[in-house]
């Protein structure tokens, strides 16, 4: 599906285009040209490379899913692949994003709807005093929205965290360790199209920039500086979970070994009282104290006794 967007810098309004009038808007420089093509077909992407004029390998990428965040320069345009993130069912589903980025276009490709589009639309149309900006600011409009909302995805992550530090004080388990690990793969999900998107734009900032002006790139520093801060709180996140994982495995091990003093002190006990037993239960005839009469509730009254003494002990010294 394939829609295209215009703003006229003249008499600053919005209008939609038919599909067929996109190589006339592109070559007129007092409009700035958004196209949107949802779930491309071959003929779709076909359009594009006409129209425009862009690379077969740029439209290639568009095609083959699954790239790798990353700016590539073509003469007249930028193509930037970049992925939104959300939280789906409490795992971390990315969206991919595929941009041309013009002197007076916008091209965005993408196999699904993205929650940053009707954001970025809006801001769109409430920035017409800021025209003057051309395509660089609309990309910079739906860059930012789509890195803005990486904050309260960190921020969920978080508070996720907190509750299973919580969990693991309370008396570790083994969907404390499960979930440990998810979020570690989160984490790393998101590190992996984070850090080469902090590069994407690192490459932008230094450049030699013909698409637009060095006014318009204030803008790309500001997504630089909150990439910047993304990419730190996903590193002291991943920071934090290695020393819940540390803390699991250390109120794990203490409570083994609270299990390993108790079983020992009632082994203890256990075997004194056995000794006794043990020792008249001996079959020799001639012991002192074969045929005494008061030798049974002697024998129970020693064996009562040392374990009472033991128990007492144990507990005492807090190992039972």
């Amino acid at each position: 599906m394939l829609r295209a967007l215009v703003l006229d810098r003249g008499d600053l309004s919005f209008r939609e285009i038919p599909s067929h009038d996109l190589k006339a808007a592109c070559d007129r420089p007092d409009l700035v040209l958004w196209v949107d093509v949802e779930r491309p077909s071959d003929a779709d992407l076909e359009r594009l490379r006409r129209e425009f004029d862009f690379h077969p390998l740029a439209v290639e990428d568009c095609r083959n899913r699954h790239q790798r965040p990353k700016v590539d320069e073509y003469p007249g345009y930028y193509f930037i692949v970049l992925y939104e993130a959300a939280l789906e069912g409490g795992r971390i589903e990315l969206a991919e994003l595929a941009i041309f980025l013009g002197k007076n276009y916008v091209v965005t490709v993408h196999n699904g709807p993205l929650r940053a589009f009707p954001v970025a639309e809006r801001l769109w149309h409430a920035s017409t005093d800021l025209a003057e900006r051309g395509s660089g600011l609309l990309a910079y409009l739906l860059i930012d929205t789509i890195v803005d909302a990486y904050f309260p995805l960190l921020d969920e992550i978080s508070e996720g965290m907190n509750a299973l530090e919580e969990r693991i004080f309370e008396g570790p388990g083994f969907s404390a360790v499960q979930d440990v690990f998810r979020m570690k793969k989160d984490l790393l999900v998101l590190r992996r199209v984070v850090a080469p998107l902090r590069d994407v734009f690192n490459t932008l900032l230094r450049r030699e920039q013909p698409v637009f002006s060095r006014a318009t790139s204030i803008y790309f520093q500001d997504v630089y500086d909150h990439l910047i801060r993304i990419a730190d709180s996903i590193d002291n996140l991943r920071d934090m979970l290695s020393s819940a994982m540390d803390a699991y495995l250390s109120v794990a091990n203490q409570r083994t070994n609270l299990v390993m003093k108790r079983l020992t002190a009632t082994a203890t006990i256990l075997m004194s009282v056995t000794l006794i037993a043990s020792i008249f239960g001996m079959n020799f005839h001639h012991m002192p104290e074969l045929h005494w009469r008061y030798g049974y509730v002697g024998a129970l009254t020693a064996m009562l006794a040392v374990g009472a003494l033991l128990y007492a002990y144990f507990k005492v010294n807090r190992w039972l």
